[in-house]
């Protein structure tokens, strides 16, 4: 299926530890969260077909920045810190939780929000916090389901029937799909959600020089 966007042109920009360290509001971007366990890393890597785009490690909650990938000019894939990881000490958490408040609320770029949760372990408080959060503020939401290969087809289709049940009590844009970074499940449902969220035209884009 061919995308609006080549993501396997992806590069890194930079990491910043709060939002008054990143790059110009202006343009659109799409943040990717999740528990420190969910398989980020792995997912943009596997957007992306770049191995170490984004960093996978063995010891969750490493990721400790915002961290800015672009796609092209004005177009920018946003990792945000992994939350949730109990050995962690409290006031990191407490940070993390702060910064990525505020990047939901406060980031006029942000235009998508991609949440990634274990199949297995789905819709825990922090990912329900995360949910609401991005709703409050009209930012739509796609989840995925990670670790998709770790379930047989039937528990799969199960599992993902139950979630997308679970999230209308959240009355949000809301899309939830199946992902594996190792089979490539769901990629092409991300990619599509990618493409419509970085299609859309800023409004600075919209100006045309007649309109000056």
């Amino acid at each position: 299926m061919a995308t609006l966007f080549n993501y396997h042109m992806t590069h890194f920009v930079m990491s910043a530890p709060d939002i008054r360290h990143l790059p110009t509001d202006a343009g659109i971007e799409v943040a990717f969260a999740g528990r420190s366990n969910a398989g980020k890393s792995s997912a943009l890597n596997t957007l992306t077909n770049q191995k170490g785009l984004a960093r996978t490690s063995k010891t969750p909650g490493r990721t400790q920045l915002i961290n800015l990938f672009e796609i092209e000019p004005e177009r920018r894939l946003v990792d945000l810190p992994g939350y949730g990881y109990a050995e962690v000490p409290e006031e990191v958490k407490l940070h993390w939780q702060r910064a990525l408040g505020e990047y939901l609320q406060k980031r006029n770029s942000l235009k998508g929000l991609v949440v990634m949760m274990d199949i297995r372990h789905p819709l825990k408080d922090l990912d329900q916090q995360m949910i609401k959060w991005a709703v409050s503020v009209a930012i739509p939401v796609l989840i995925l389901l990670t670790k998709a290969d770790k379930l047989a087809s039937g528990a799969r289709k199960a599992q993902l029937n139950q979630v997308r049940k679970d999230v209308l009590a959240f009355t949000g844009d809301i899309q939830v799909e199946a992902f594996s970074s190792l089979k490539k499940t769901g990629v092409d449902k991300l990619t599509e959600k990618l493409d419509s969220w970085f299609g859309e035209t800023t409004q600075a884009e919209d100006i045309t020089p007649d309109a000056l």
